[in-house]
């Protein structure tokens, strides 16, 4: 598994397109160009890692584009030791570039198959500090709650009521809320019953499912 100078240069490149897209947070901008996203690809997508560009990762999951990452990242305003539940490893690169700002990520994936491929993959690249879990998202992760930030990377017809309930007062969560396309969803807990909803741009994510999947 190698980093060349070819591929920082191509990450250069990339960081400039995110740049130029409105990612203006120099931390975020610095932690893609620390994690070398080819490597959470297949090697059949390799020369096109630095594209803003989703790809098929298996089980009919993807990795987000690289813009999408960065806002959603963005959207958290992580802060340094932050404790952020992620519903959807996926590839494992948004948790990585979480780790990267130095927040406490535990992510929980609901496809086993994918889970154990992404939990060894994060190890080997030396993020030992992520946390992963083979779980229902939808539940969210009630035995480490309460969370400062939750991210969901798949798109839900409405918001978990239990992902609401693991977010500490003034947490924020970010979720992509529609089905067709969807629209990005910021919520800060203001109070244990009150919320404040701001709605964003729109995505595509895929759709965030219920109960686990072993095949």
């Amino acid at each position: 598994m190698k980093d060349t100078y070819r591929h920082k240069g191509l990450r250069k490149r990339l960081i400039d397109t995110l740049y130029q897209k409105g990612i203006r947070d120099e931390r975020i901008l610095q932690a893609f160009n620390l994690v070398p996203r080819h490597l959470f690809l297949d090697k059949a997508f390799e020369e096109w890692a630095y594209t803003d560009k989703a790809f098929p990762i298996g089980n009919q999951q993807t990795i987000s584009q690289p813009f999408t990452v960065a806002y959603q990242t963005d959207l958290l305003e992580i802060k340094r030791r932050d404790k952020v539940l992620e519903i959807g490893t996926g590839s494992g690169f948004q948790a990585a570039i979480l780790d990267t700002l130095e927040a406490t990520v535990l992510t929980v994936e609901r496809q086993e198959l994918l889970y154990k491929k992404t939990s060894e993959l994060l190890f080997k690249l030396g993020f030992t500090n992520i946390r992963t879990f083979l779980k229902d998202g939808m539940g969210g992760l009630s035995e480490h709650a309460p969370f400062d930030k939750i991210i969901v990377t798949a798109a839900a017809s409405e918001i978990p009521t239990a992902l609401l309930s693991q977010l500490k007062i003034g947490g924020i969560l970010i979720i992509p809320i529609g089905k067709e396309r969807q629209q990005m969803c910021k919520i800060i807990k203001e109070s244990a019953k009150q919320y404040k909803r701001i709605y964003l741009d729109y995505f595509k994510f895929v759709p965030l499912l219920k109960g686990l999947n072993k095949d």
